[in-house]
């Protein structure tokens, strides 16, 4: 009997999720005057969070990316007076969004980032069926639009004055929930469709 997953692979309880939260954790703590804390404490989450594929040498796209990312920003924060890194206060938030955006639709030309993380709960015989890779094609597209969508918002913000924080938090927060319920959904809608009446 096949595996009920093996015609849509959703992403493992916590699995993609996890691989955000760093990303998130970012977004959430940058400011105007607490971005590095941001990055150090974004880094931090990065390297505990993914200690476990770290030691099996089993890191995945996104998270490599958090980390060298994190780690980058760390650096920039520590070595670089405030004058030189001014535009990195003003466009934190922004450039981490556009990374994430760049790397989820650069994956769709190889490997869709959110099918690493759906191989962990789908048998491997499943993983060339054409359902199992346009399931994950359409979440890695969805994610990557919602973080260009996001890093725009980011950008309005800049020039928002009084109504920056509708760009900068509150439409953020929106994406992230409807992107979340999409993924959580998709997939199931996916598997029901392609069960036989």
């Amino acid at each position: 009997m096949a595996d009920p997953r093996s015609d849509g692979g959703a992403p493992r309880r916590g699995g993609v999720f996890l691989g955000f939260a760093p990303w998130i954790i970012f977004d959430v703590v940058a400011g105007p005057s607490t971005w590095k804390l941001a990055a150090l404490t974004a880094l931090a989450a990065s390297l505990v969070l993914n200690l476990p594929d770290l030691r099996r040498g089993r890191l995945k796209l996104l998270e490599i990316t958090g980390i060298v990312f994190f780690a980058v920003i760390s650096v920039l924060a520590l070595v670089l007076d405030r004058h030189d890194l001014i535009w990195l206060e003003t466009y934190a938030q922004t450039l981490s969004s556009a990374v994430i955006a760049a790397v989820a639709l650069g994956s769709l030309a190889f490997t869709p980032f959110t099918e690493q993380y759906a191989r962990e709960s789908v048998p491997r015989e499943h993983w060339d069926s054409p359902l199992f890779r346009r399931t994950n094609r359409v979440l890695t597209a969805v994610w990557g639009g919602v973080f260009l969508l996001i890093a725009v918002a980011g950008l309005v913000a800049v020039t928002a004055g009084r109504h920056g924080d509708w760009f900068n938090w509150v439409i953020p927060a929106v994406l992230l929930v409807l992107v979340v319920k999409f993924t959580a959904w998709y997939p199931e809608r996916v598997r029901a469709n392609a069960r036989p009446s």
